[in-house]
């Protein structure tokens, strides 16, 4: 049987019985009021009686209970147990049998506690030490008492012992952890269990113990662990385990191994808290790499600086890596007039790490119309504004390279996991990593894997975490498109991300408008070279009216016409223009309903047959139309009124007309296969007044919303 270690207040009803010669006073309350941490404590009454039973005065200590013993002989009281101390003895009386044995088995355990703290606060011989600490846990392990501190009760009593004794041996060290390692299957270790188990880890990374002790260890901490923040000396000790593991004859092999094994055999993950805590060291450990660079932000004089002389902040230079300074129209037109003889480089020294900046005579449109703005610079245009303006080289010591690599591996590792890919995505938006991270060739190179992982993938929650969060902060589409600091490319990444970002993104107009604010070039010349995508996007913003200058849609136009595919899309768009013309065309009926069975072909053939400027009213209730459709719907000018019950219209239909169709006011969803993701949408029409949802997928988060 099973019983839980009596706490505080457990006791309730008890009967105290000691011969009188021992008391002072006697008093009659039948209550045993708490339990300290050492003592059994017997509290007052004020009421007297000539019964030896109730309250003691004066508290028993642990260590003066010499004896504990369930009353067993003939005709004894039922429920008993009896505590031998100094001078005579105690008979506790309980409710019944399970309490009486629960009191036994505390008052052992208390008991038994108290004499191993003593025992091993003043370790003579070693041997005698670990043969003390094997007891020690084969007691916890036996022991019929169910609480968390019957196996960390010894962890702690084993980690004081290594805190206070640091001459120990490695064999020592391997047999103090061999002898503990059961008590770790299901706990836990200590702090300062923890800087002992990372010390190992350092010294002896090929030990059997690494691989045999530690490794359920830290599967049980990445599977439970909840909170790195409130211990984080359990995930330096997985920090130090993974870069063991590297260390063996395998090396990556291994850790991959390790990380198959926390994922398990099957498509889905069975531990929620696996993927977090990983990316929870991962991030730790990068940052760990590039932690004295980041020290030095704080712009304070160096020894050596202080040496020289220089101890006040106004006598040093700023760093340069870490602020661009705003670019006058004047200096951008100097500056490009520099020839490369007159240009310097310039380098900043933080011990292991070399920083070096190369200023390049190229200014970036973004870079000039940031001029006059007194705001912070970006996390980009702090980095670098382009290519050919800036470029740094970052050199880590031979430690922090090897720590780098493994943990942009690992970071690898989780991408090629389906069901983890989305949260891992949105766990590294926004950026979670340092500038100086972001500025080094090698972490951005190798992370760019991940960032494909995530553009190549058709879940919209996945490569939706490439775009920024919120306007003005930079993400992974900006870091990796031309002119940021990690495009190391032609500008294929960047194709793929537009490319999976417009067949999703609800707000296709935005994103264009975005495109054509800060990337227009690259997509220009990315066409030229007969990118399909680019070439796609350029004739999406003629169509949409997306630029407004005339001599950029001339250059545009004159881009798509340098290729084969550009002009064969351009003479498309150029026919659709005048369709649309046609079609907008004032005239025509005002109301239309299709025949049930049309579909998306069908609507697009009756569109194409004359002027709809005037229709208000559509019905396609009914039929089989789907998405698609919408491109012919947005080109109705007046509707105002459509109806889409029974067919297989979807969400991205809905952000397609939540775009274009500012003016429509009553639409009828009724038994569609629209989501939460489409009918968000819904929300920019601000001249929608009637809006039929019956027998959609719609939740209550997404109807308060829409109200």
């Amino acid at each position: 049987m099973r019983y839980k270690l009596l706490q505080e207040g457990d006791i309730q009803v008890c009967v105290i019985r000691h011969p009188r010669t021992f008391l002072s006073k006697i008093l009659t309350s039948k209550f045993l009021r708490r339990w300290e941490p050492h003592h059994l404590t017997l509290a007052d009454n004020s009421v007297a009686s000539a019964t030896p039973t109730g309250y003691m005065e004066n508290s028993i200590s642990y260590s003066a209970i010499e004896d504990v013993q369930l009353l067993s002989w003939e005709n004894a009281p039922k429920y008993c147990l009896q505590l031998t101390i100094p001078g005579g003895t105690v008979l506790l009386q309980a409710a019944n049998s399970y309490l009486r044995d629960q009191w036994f088995h505390s008052l052992q355990w208390k008991k038994k506690i108290y004499k191993y703290k003593k025992v091993l606060s003043n370790p003579s011989r070693w041997e005698v030490v670990l043969k003390e600490i094997r007891t020690l846990v084969d007691m916890a392990l036996t022991s019929p008492l169910q609480d968390d501190s019957i196996h960390q009760a010894p962890l702690e009593i084993v980690s004081k012992l290594l805190s206070e004794n640091n001459n120990l041996t490695t064999q020592d060290h391997e047999s103090i952890i061999v002898a503990i390692a059961p008590l770790l299957e299901n706990n836990h270790p200590p702090p300062d269990l923890c800087e002992f188990f990372c010390k190992h880890c350092r010294e002896r990374p090929r030990s059997m113990v690494v691989i045999e002790v530690f490794t359920p260890v830290v599967q049980r901490i990445l599977k439970h662990n909840m909170d790195f923040g409130k211990c984080p000396r359990l995930r330096l000790f997985t920090q130090e385990y993974i870069l063991s593991l590297n260390e063996l004859n395998a090396g990556m092999e291994v850790v991959k191994k390790f990380i198959h094994s926390m994922h398990g055999p099957t498509g889905q993950c069975p531990h929620p808290r696996v993927l977090p805590n990983l990316v929870a060291v991962c991030l730790a450990a990068i940052y760990s790499c590039y932690e004295e660079f980041i020290n030095s932000r704080d712009n304070s004089p160096s020894l050596k600086e202080i040496r020289n002389g220089c101890q006040q902040p106004c006598d040093r230079k700023p760093n340069l890596p870490l602020r661009l300074l705003h670019t006058s129209p004047d200096l951008v037109s100097q500056e490009a007039t520099l020839t490369e003889s007159r240009l310097k480089p310039v380098i900043v020294t933080s011990n292991e790490i070399h920083v070096e900046v190369e200023r390049n005579n190229t200014a970036n449109q973004k870079m000039t119309a940031s001029v006059g703005n007194d705001s912070e610079p970006n996390l980009i245009d702090c980095l670098m504004v382009s290519p050919t303006c800036s470029t740094m080289s970052i050199e880590l010591s031979a430690q922090a390279d090897r720590i780098l690599g493994c943990y942009v591996e690992i970071l690898k590792m989780l991408s090629d996991y389906d069901d983890w890919r989305p949260a891992l995505a949105s766990l590294l938006q926004p950026i979670p990593f340092p500038k100086e991270a972001l500025a080094h060739e090698k972490f951005t190179k190798e992370l760019k894997y991940v960032i494909q992982r995530f553009a190549e993938d058709p879940r919209q929650e996945v490569h939706s975490c490439l775009l920024s969060v919120r306007a003005g902060k930079d993400g992974w589409f900006q870091l990796y498109s031309p002119g940021g600091v990690a495009c190391d490319d032609d500008g294929e990444l960047f194709a793929s991300m537009v490319h999976i970002l417009m067949g999703s993104c609800y707000k296709t107009k935005k994103f264009l408008l975005s495109l054509a604010e800060n990337k227009l070039g690259p997509c220009m010349l990315l066409a030229l070279r007969g990118n399909q995508t680019m070439v796609e996007i350029l004739c999406l913003m003629l169509e949409y009216n997306i630029i407004d200058n005339n001599d950029t849609q001339l250059q545009i136009i004159s881009t798509l016409e340098s290729t084969d595919v550009g002009k064969r899309m351009y003479e498309q768009l150029c026919e659709r223009q005048r369709e649309l013309k046609e079609l907008q065309r004032k005239g025509g009926p005002t109301r239309l309903t299709l025949p049930s069975k049309s579909t998306d072909a069908d609507l697009a053939r009756l569109l194409s047959s004359g002027s709809f400027g005037n229709l208000e009213n559509l019905s396609l209730a009914f039929t089989n139309v789907t998405s698609a459709c919408a491109e012919h719907l947005i080109k109705l000018p007046s509707l105002k009124q459509l109806n889409l019950w029974s067919t297989q219209f979807g969400d991205a239909g809905l952000r397609l007309l939540s775009e274009h169709l500012t003016m429509l006011q009553v639409l009828n969803l009724c038994e569609t296969p629209v989501t939460d993701a489409g009918l968000l949408a819904l929300s920019s029409m601000k001249s929608l007044c009637s809006l039929n949802m019956n027998s959609t997928k719609l939740s209550a988060d997404t109807y308060e919303d829409l109200k």
